[in-house]
């Protein structure tokens, strides 16, 4: 239990380090930290609260004491001469006898059918092949996944699926995916606008884009009127007293910010709108021009900002997708790294990194196959998935690792006896709590639908089909236990024959 909460800890700790410059938002971080606040309480509640009822009720259960209202259960004859409803409310499920049951948990159904029938299916001669079969299958695509992991996200996730806006977005996609989102670009300082060095710098910056700007038409509009306005005070008198004016250009009012002192006028702040022509990508590319446009914005002469809402959106994904990833598996290598001499048995470790590693990627690639985004939700539950792996698979492989029977087949039968049901209903109990989420009208709910399905499916896989063929195929032997017990036994024999030849009356006696 120690070390699954440290591999917990240190894992999101580590990524809430790194998880930033892929979402851009403190709230992963915030997360991290929380998600660190939230398993180390819960450890200490286990070991505290919890594991003191487990006691208690466990000593209640022994010595046949209800387990709501802590007095004695009566005995079957006073039950059965009381009503139906006091016998479901008094008795306690067991049938009361003169020996002492030592373990009641093996007539669980679940337990009988892991025991009697699963059990020997799966580790049948005839089932390995189609499992192996059935791993290749899995592991081609989850590979096939992770090769088609791309920088893609599809903004409509962040909506609501009932939302108008999706309408609209997915129309905007079909018919003008070509054209960017209008992009505002704000000027805000004053400007030399009547210089021509200036004039050249903003045609400059909005070269590559179709700009909707009051100083392009502002520029035209001198020219075919053939007026020159090569000074301040010419400049801003015809751009107040004619441009403006004119019932074709007065929606620009908006677009300049004037400020009067005395009688001067200046131009403190304006706006223009910019609209690029991209391709099918239209995202890499408007997050491409995001790129350039910024650092343009502190190193010119000019200074400006360009925004649009969408942006908000946008910078989630302005880096590359191999980021996190790379940042999410130097965690798991730190993690597991730090945890490496703290675990019970160093071969059951690595045992351990295999399964979390097969099952993570597999989620990555199934996750990509069923088109989920490499988003802030997708990542959060690729981090949930190594905790819950690891919740998971551990308890199986080191009840095989240190199980001392004769052949690798009664040891993983051992494992999945003692753990094989508690599993099941965890899994069974987490699945069946995913169901509400699909009645939620998100996007990003139904993916978090999504990524723990498959959390929780390829746990299920691993703990249930694959772990328990392929540890009949490789380490550990099991051959240094048989000959342990085989030397013990010999000895035994000798110290018989030993006592026979010193004690032969004693042993004519008997």
């Amino acid at each position: 239990m120690v070390t699954y909460t440290m591999t917990s800890s240190l894992y999101l700790i580590t990524f809430g380090m790194g998880a930033s410059p892929f979402t851009n938002l403190e709230a992963v971080k915030v997360f991290c930290q929380n998600m660190c606040v939230s398993i180390l309480l819960n450890y200490f509640y286990i070991f505290s609260f919890f594991g003191s009822c487990l006691v208690f009720a466990g000593q209640l259960e022994q010595n046949r004491y209800h387990s709501i209202f802590c007095c004695k259960i009566p005995s079957a004859e006073y039950l059965d001469r009381k009503p139906v409803w006091f016998q479901t409310v008094m008795s306690d499920g067991h049938q009361q006898t003169s020996h002492h049951e030592t373990n009641p948990y093996q007539h669980h159904f679940v337990q009988h059918f892991l025991r009697e029938h699963y059990n020997e299916w799966i580790t049948n001669i005839y089932v390995k092949p189609f499992v192996v079969i059935l791993y290749l299958i899995y592991s081609s695509f989850s590979f096939m996944g992770c090769l088609q992991i791309s920088d893609r996200a599809n903004t409509i996730n962040l909506l609501a699926s009932d939302s108008p806006s999706v309408s609209y977005a997915m129309v905007q996609q079909k018919y003008f995916s070509n054209y960017s989102p209008v992009i505002g670009f704000y000027v805000y300082e004053p400007l030399q606008y009547w210089n021509s060095s200036v004039q050249e710098d903003l045609r400059r910056l909005c070269s590559g884009f179709t700009a909707m700007s009051w100083v392009e038409q502002y520029y035209q509009f001198l020219k075919v009127s053939n007026i020159s306005a090569s000074n301040k005070s010419d400049f801003i008198s015809v751009l107040q007293s004619s441009f403006l004016k004119k019932p074709e250009f007065q929606h620009f009012r908006n677009d300049i910010i004037f400020s009067k002192a005395g009688d001067e006028s200046n131009i403190i702040a304006s706006r223009l709108y910019l609209v690029a022509r991209t391709s099918r990508d239209k995202q890499k590319e408007v997050i491409e021009v995001l790129e350039k446009l910024r650092p343009l914005s502190l190193s010119k002469s000019i200074r400006f900002i360009v925004f649009n809402p969408s942006f908000v959106f946008m910078d989630q994904y302005g880096l590359s997708v191999t980021v996190p990833v790379l940042i999410a598996g130097f965690g798991v290598l730190l993690v597991l790294i730090l945890t490496f001499f703290l675990v019970i048995h160093p071969l059951g470790n690595f045992w351990l990194i295999l399964s979390v590693t097969s099952i993570e990627l597999g989620v990555l690639g199934l996750m990509t196959l069923w088109n989920v985004d490499m988003d802030c939700i997708s990542i959060l539950c690729l981090i949930y998935t190594l905790n819950f792996a690891i919740d998971h698979c551990a308890p199986l492989l080191y009840t095989f690792v240190l199980a001392t029977e004769h052949t690798r087949t009664q040891c993983i039968k051992i494992s999945l006896q003692e753990h094989g049901t508690a599993i099941l209903q965890n899994i069974t109990c987490f699945l069946i709590g995913l169901v509400p989420l699909l009645f939620v009208p998100s996007n990003l709910t139904f993916t978090l639908f999504k990524c723990l399905l498959l959390t929780g499916g390829c746990t299920l896989l691993h703990c249930f089909v694959i772990l328990p063929v392929f540890l009949t195929f490789f380490p550990p032997s099991k051959k240094h236990h048989k000959k342990k017990k085989r030397a013990k036994r010999k000895e035994r024999e000798e110290i018989e024959c030993i006592e026979i030849q010193e004690n032969p009356d004693h042993v004519t006696t008997v």
